[in-house]
């Protein structure tokens, strides 16, 4: 039995089974191992190695937690908040309509620009989301639509337009790791490519918008009061020092490159201007700690995993005895290998580190069955792409979840990854298959 396969099926079945995710991976990685022909110890240590790289993820994500809270101290967020929150009182569901619109539209712009305009990924969530959740249970509004919402907008941008993380995935890494694997990427447009895997993504947040998640859903607001952080006077003075902090939060992490360092800067920033008091400061970086603790450890614990697949040398063994089994099928080959991208970014959780390990395998089976250089390019990016949405692992997940359940209301497991495995993994394996057979 191949050693990937097993251990990313488990993990997800104990996951869907309310075993938490950390958990679960840390049971199949050992399952895996053994599996692999790994002993304990060689488990162990491949696990451990793996781990000590998500070390430097969890303190950004900690430290970002404690950013987030102090904002949400200076009042900005629920300015926000309340300015809509008058709207809806005992308006029309007309007006209610509209705000509900309001909120969906922001979360897709500030998912969307975080991945290209302004290239901060998921820290916009933990300072956005909790804040609204109050309006959000005012109004009814089912968290699993917003969970898939902001999925798309943390994936489709960076498979799709070559900006930001984009540049990152599409140039560096996608096109990168096709032209040395041997085919001539000089001129092909990526955008071309991804677009049709791109529209399936468009097609799944379509169907979670307009019939999946239309009707109303309780919330406890009680809950979600006694969640939220002690409320302040909210005076010109908070405002300005919160939007001086974010912009320099901002300079600092694209100048430096470290999440960690920018959200530092930005709560020390609150803390010498006194929006953040010095005898409440250790409180503060609790709570943004309890916050994001879960999506720290849980990429800790999968990076760990990730390190113990490899370790196993069978994530080779799956592609290329996927290859051998294919035959001459175009349109089977293109099934089979985006079902093995999809398995293996859900168990490693990352797309980006998904390409370089197919690619050397995927390009030269591809030529030689005769797929065209724009049809290999959107089929290693869609396989990719696939899992990470869907993946209890990945960060496009594991963020909305920080977000949306910061009263306890909202399920990882059963309201973000199973809802965005659904509307976005399947489309767009479906559009990765049309895009290689018409390329």
């Amino acid at each position: 039995m191949n050693a990937v396969v097993v251990a990313v099926v488990l993990m997800l079945i104990l996951s869907v089974a309310r075993m938490h995710v950390m958990l679960s991976m840390m049971i199949a990685a050992l399952v895996g191992g053994w599996v692999g022909g790994l002993d304990l110890k060689q488990t162990l240590d491949a696990f451990n190695e793996g781990i000590g790289g998500g070390a430097g993820i969890a303190l950004s994500y900690a430290m970002l937690g404690a950013f987030a809270v102090a904002i949400s101290l200076s009042g900005l967020p629920q300015l926000l908040a309340k300015n809509l929150l008058k709207r809806v009182g005992h308006e029309s569901d007309v007006n209610q309509g509209h705000v509900s619109t309001a909120i969906i539209v922001l979360m897709l712009v500030a998912a969307m620009m975080s991945q290209n305009l302004i290239p901060i990924h998921i820290a916009f969530i933990p300072i956005l989301v909790p804040p609204l959740l109050m309006l959000m249970a005012r109004l009814k509004l089912d968290r699993r639509l917003i969970a898939c919402v902001l999925t798309f907008g943390l994936i489709t941008p960076y498979m799709f337009l070559p900006v930001g993380f984009g540049a990152i995935y599409l140039d560096e890494i996608l096109l990168g790791q096709i032209a040395s694997a041997g085919v001539n990427t000089e001129g092909l447009s990526v955008v071309k490519a991804m677009a049709i895997p791109a529209a399936g993504m468009l097609v799944g947040l379509l169907i979670a918008v307009f019939f999946s998640y239309r009707r109303p859903r309780e919330y406890d607001l009680k809950v979600v009061e006694a969640g939220s952080h002690s409320e302040r006077e909210v005076t010109g003075r908070g405002l300005v020092v919160a939007v001086a902090a974010i912009v320099a939060a901002f300079v600092v992490q694209l100048a430096t490159d470290s999440m960690v360092l920018g959200a530092m800067v930005g709560f020390l920033i609150f803390s010498v201007t006194g929006v953040v008091r010095w005898n409440e400061s250790e409180s503060v970086i609790l709570d943004g700690i309890r916050m994001m603790a879960s999506i720290g450890f849980i990429m800790i614990a999968a990076n760990g995993f990730s390190e113990v697949l490899k370790a196993t040398g069978h994530i080779d063994t799956l592609v290329s005895a996927s290859a051998e089994w294919l035959g001459n099928s175009k349109a089977l080959t293109s099934f089979v290998l985006l079902v093995v991208g999809l398995l293996l970014t859900m168990g490693i959780g990352s797309s980006f580190s998904t390409v370089p390990i197919i690619a050397a395998i995927y390009v030269p089976l591809c030529v030689q069955l005769g797929f065209s250089p724009l049809a290999i390019v959107a089929l290693i990016g869609t396989a990719g792409a696939l899992g990470d949405a869907g993946s209890p692992a990945s960060d496009s997940t594991l963020g909305p979840s920080a977000g949306l359940n910061a009263d306890g209301q909202h399920n990882h497991m059963k309201d973000t990854v199973i809802p965005t495995f659904l509307h976005f993994n399947l489309p767009l394996l479906a559009a990765g298959w049309v895009a290689t057979m018409v390329l």
